[in-house]
C-alpha cells in the first residue's frame, strides 16, 4: 500500500515486533511509557472553559470529560504534526541544493522521529487516522507540494515558527513536570527548524505561481484560525449533547473568540514580516485574513 509523504495514516508496527526493539535502541532520550498515565495535563483555565456558564454548571463528572476530550485533542494535534514532520524533513533532504542542507534536514528528520516517539509515550491508545482534521488534511496536502518555496514558507517559516509560540505555552502552562519537560525540550531544535526554513525561503526571489499557491494554502489555514476555539466548543457539544446555534455563540463569547483569534492572528502575521513575503501578507490583508471574527459568524461559517 502507498501512503502519502506526510503519513498521517502510517500504521505502528505490533509490540512485540522485533524492528521495534531495533528502534527503542536507536532513540535518544528514553523513557518507559508504562510509568505514564493519561490524565488532564491542562485546566479549564488553559481553555478559557471557566468562564463558560454551561462548563461551569455541569458536573464534575462532565467537566473532567470535556477536559479530557480537549488535552487529548492537543495531544493527537502535536502527535499528527511530528508524525508529518518526519516525512517532510525527509523529502528536505531529498530536495537538497547542497551536501550541508542534504545533512542538516537530516538532522531535522531525526528531531522529528525523536519528538514523535516522546509524543507517542502520552498517547497510549493511538487512532489509526487523522478523523478528518481540517488542519492535519491542509498540513498534508502542503507536504505534498512540488514546490519547495511553498514548502519552506508555509511549513518552516509560518508554521514551525507558530509552533514555537504554541509548545511554548503548552510547556508552561502544563501541570505534569515530564510532559512539560518534554514540550520545552522541543523548543531549541523548532527554533533551529523555523530559522533554516526562513534563511532558505529569503534566499531565493517568489515566483508568481509559488506566490499564488502560498496565498491560497495560508488563507485556508488562516480561515480556521479566525473561527476561534472550535475544538473547545465540539468537547462541551460531544458531553453535553446537541447545542443550538444561540448557545455556541454564548459559549464563544464567553470563551472571548475574538481576542482568542486575534492574539494568534497577530502572531501569524509577524512570522510573515521580515521575509521576501510582501507580496503575500499584502494579499492575505486585502482577503481580510488576519481579522478575528465575531461569535456569531465563527458559528456560522462552521456549519457551512
Amino acid at each position: 500500500m502507498s501512503y502519502k509523504i506526510a503519513g498521517l495514516d502510517l500504521p505502528h508496527i505490533n509490540s512485540d515486533d522485533k524492528l521495534r526493539r531495533i528502534l527503542t535502541a536507536a532513540l535518544p532520550n528514553k523513557s518507559d511509557n508504562n510509568s505514564l498515565q493519561e490524565i488532564n495535563y491542562w485546566d479549564a483555565e488553559f481553555f478559557n472553559m471557566h468562564q463558560v456558564k454551561i462548563f461551569q454548571q455541569a458536573s464534575v463528572a462532565e467537566q473532567s470529560a470535556i477536559l479530557h476530550i480537549t488535552n487529548r485533542s492537543l495531544l493527537a494535534e502535536s502527535y499528527f504534526i511530528e508524525k508529518a514532520g518526519v516525512g517532510y524533513m525527509a523529502k528536505m533532504v531529498l530536495l537538497a541544493e547542497t551536501v550541508e542542507e542534504r545533512m542538516l534536514y537530516a538532522l531535522f528528520t531525526a528531531d522529528e522521529a525523536t519528538h514523535l516517539s516522546q509524543i507517542i509515550n502520552f498517547l497510549p491508545e493511538i487512532e489509526a487516522t487523522n478523523s478528518n482534521d481540517p488542519f492535519l488534511n491542509l498540513l498534508s496536502e502542503v507536504v505534498e507540494s512540488a514546490d519547495k518555496t511553498v514548502l519552506l514558507f508555509v511549513l518552516q517559516v509560518v508554521l514551525e515558527g507558530w509552533g514555537l509560540s504554541h509548545y511554548r505555552r503548552l510547556a508552561k502552562e502544563c501541570h505534569h513536570p515530564i510532559l512539560a519537560e518534554l514540550f520545552a525540550s522541543f523548543l531549541q531544535a523548532e527554533a533551529r527548524h523555523h530559522v533554516t526554513g526562513t534563511m532558505l525561503f529569503n534566499r531565493n526571489p517568489v515566483s508568481a505561481s509559488s506566490q499564488t499557491d502560498a496565498i491560497d494554502v495560508l488563507a485556508s489555514f488562516l480561515s480556521m484560525v479566525q473561527v476561534g476555539p472550535q475544538s473547545v466548543l465540539s468537547a462541551i457539544e460531544q458531553v453535553k449533547g446537541h447545542l443550538t446555534r444561540s448557545q455556541k455563540i454564548q459559549i464563544l463569547e464567553e470563551l472571548d473568540t475574538q481576542t482568542h483569534s486575534g492574539t494568534r492572528l497577530e502572531i501569524l502575521r509577524s512570522l510573515m514580516r521580515g521575509t521576501s513575503a510582501d507580496a503575500i501578507v499584502q494579499a492575505l490583508d486585502e482577503r481580510g485574513a488576519f481579522a478575528p471574527l465575531p461569535a456569531y459568524q465563527c458559528v456560522y461559517l462552521k456549519n457551512r
